[in-house]
């Protein structure tokens, strides 16, 4: 038996579609699938387009793994994509205080004579204040400026603790390296009520007894 339209009662067609109310021709679903009206003047059912929502669920993961950061798999868009430059983070070098420290094979303590040298090589004394130590391994020293007397003898040549004065404080610290050791000695030698005789004052033997070493290195 061969098969009918129930639409257009057409009895030959290239392709037969199965509907609920029985078979239609290819040209019949055709008109069906246009909107467009058939022979027995009724409309056509509109075809309900789905729309698909892969494209949709893929942005909200991919959304959701930029915004935790922690991407699932490494596809070949992720490798090749730029990805913006990471800012450097801030690092602030912190400065605390030693009472002593090594440094250019000399042992520095707060209390010691340094010399420094002009740019017309001529040499002045200090006495170090404070020294200083960041994080960065980099040693600084605030200075106390000597001041010579008429017995002192010529800077370039010598140094006489004995016959210099304290002078003025050196607010901003000064990098070790621009100093060069000249003695250890007390740190509160120069002040007005020092503890220390004056090494003028001794003589040989009371030197030798004394509980303070100058020394030189």
């Amino acid at each position: 038996m061969l098969p009918k339209c129930s639409q257009c009662d057409r009895t030959s067609s290239v392709m037969w579609w199965s509907v609920s109310n029985g078979e239609i021709c290819n040209e019949c679903n055709e008109l069906k699938k246009n909107g467009d009206q058939d022979e027995n003047g009724s409309q056509c059912e509109e075809k309900s387009i789905r729309k698909s929502t892969r494209i949709t669920r893929m942005r909200i993961k991919y959304n959701a793994g930029i915004i935790r950061g922690i991407p699932k798999g490494k596809s070949r868009r992720n490798i090749f994509k730029k990805a913006p430059p990471a800012k450097t983070p801030t690092i602030t070098a912190t400065t605390s205080t030693v009472e002593s420290l090594f440094f250019g094979n000399k042992y520095y303590q707060v209390g010691d004579i340094v010399s420094l040298v002009d740019n017309k090589y001529n040499t002045y004394y200090a006495q170090i204040r404070g020294l200083l130590q960041d994080s960065f391994c980099e040693k600084s020293a605030v200075i106390t400026w000597l001041i010579p007397t008429t017995d002192s003898p010529p800077p370039n040549e010598a140094f006489d603790p004995a016959t210099y004065l304290i002078g003025p404080d050196e607010d901003f610290p000064r990098k070790l390296s621009a100093l060069q050791f000249v003695m250890h000695a007390p740190n509160d030698y120069y002040k007005q009520d020092c503890p220390y005789p004056k090494p003028y004052t001794l003589d040989a033997t009371e030197c030798d007894t004394n509980s303070y070493i100058w020394s030189r290195l």
